[in-house]
């Protein structure tokens, strides 16, 4: 299998299961002498992993990092970094009735007929649970841009959508409520939807909003490794996401030039922002703001048709512990890839300075 590296001088590959002794990654091309902060990264973990509130997978896993090189007095090396997250609290016998069946929306069918063989246990390598790799890597590249700020947070859940320009939003409350959405009042209707949406052992889908923030002018590469590009490829690298915007996005093609157009100010900032941060994929020193859609997630509570690996539909119903709404774990997650996309290339303008 490849595809599993990410970046270009900032390179993170990651390893591991859902249901197997650990997950785990290699991040390459980090900087050395970098006084490491370990809190922060157990944090940003606390963020991701399951069983933190009512509204999500009940999975009990601490999501413990331990680090196995690159690292030394805590600071960082300049080689590789190794690291590894134990599974402890796997319940494998929850997926052995769907050893010889294919679920809809899932990745079980396209795995077995392109490897020939599946780890059917908790989706194996297609299961979200890999992303708890990615957030190790991002903790890691946040500390390389200290200075550029990340924030995301969730903008909708099903029809229920935040109404208020980021700019107005409160990000220091993004944490104070289970759904990590800084709009209290949006947050408890967002809660409640996902409780109704649970008890009908239904699923629901939603956004995450992303905001970059104090980014240097000049982080991007003209033609096919625009900014704007890669931290799409990053966004829809993520587990059920189907969409992603930057700037003005889809509302963008209904305008005219002259309503979309950022005027110019005297230091070279913009009087409005629908660009997003970014012009011929390089960034304009402009906050980034981009929008990620996911979908609902495929593994229901309830009875549904599924194939068979002998061509039969019948009729199953799913079981173990899954996120009822997947957008409250996600937001680290977006953080992470962002963060290890601004590192990335905040290390190449160093390269080519």
């Amino acid at each position: 299998m490849s595809g599993n590296t990410f970046g270009k001088i900032l390179k993170l590959t990651t390893f591991g299961e859902s249901h197997g002794e650990a997950l785990g990654g290699i991040l390459d091309g980090c900087p050395a002498g970098i006084d490491l902060d370990f809190g922060f990264i157990q944090s940003e973990m606390q963020r991701r992993k399951p069983g933190q509130s009512s509204i999500v997978t009940q999975r009990k896993e601490e999501d413990e990092v331990q680090f196995l090189s690159g690292i030394f007095e805590g600071k960082t090396t300049g080689t590789p970094i190794g690291f590894i997250i134990p599974n402890t609290n796997q319940k494998s016998d929850d997926y052995s009735h769907i050893k010889d069946t294919y679920r809809p929306s899932h990745a079980d069918y396209v795995y077995e007929q392109k490897y020939g063989i599946r780890d059917y246990r908790g989706g194996g390598r297609s299961s979200a649970r890999e992303t708890a790799s990615r957030v190790v890597g991002g903790a890691i590249a946040k500390q390389i841009i200290p200075n550029i700020k990340i924030n995301a947070f969730v903008s909708s859940v099903g029809e229920i959508f935040i109404d208020k320009p980021y700019q107005d939003l409160d990000f220091s409350k993004i944490e104070s409520n289970a759904v990590r959405c800084p709009d209290t009042a949006t947050a408890e209707k967002m809660e409640q939807h996902i409780k109704e949406i649970k008890k009908q052992g239904d699923t629901v889908g939603g956004t995450i909003t992303c905001v970059i923030q104090n980014v240097p002018i000049g982080l991007g590469e003209p033609v096919f490794d625009k900014l704007h590009a890669e931290l799409g490829k990053a966004m829809l690298s993520i587990n059920a996401v189907k969409g992603f915007e930057f700037g003005s996005g889809f509302c963008g093609a209904k305008m005219k030039g002259s309503e979309h157009n950022d005027s110019f100010n005297s230091d070279g900032t913009t009087k409005s922002n629908l660009s997003g941060g970014i012009q011929g994929g390089i960034s304009n020193g402009m906050d980034i703001y981009f929008r990620v859609a996911f979908k609902p997630v495929a593994t229901l509570l309830q009875k549904q048709d599924v194939l068979t690996n002998k061509g039969e539909i019948i009729e199953q119903q799913g079981k173990g512990r899954h996120d009822p709404c997947v957008v409250p774990r996600a937001v680290p997650i977006v953080e992470a890839m962002a963060a290890l996309v601004m590192a990335d290339y905040f290390l190449l303008d160093k390269l080519y300075s």
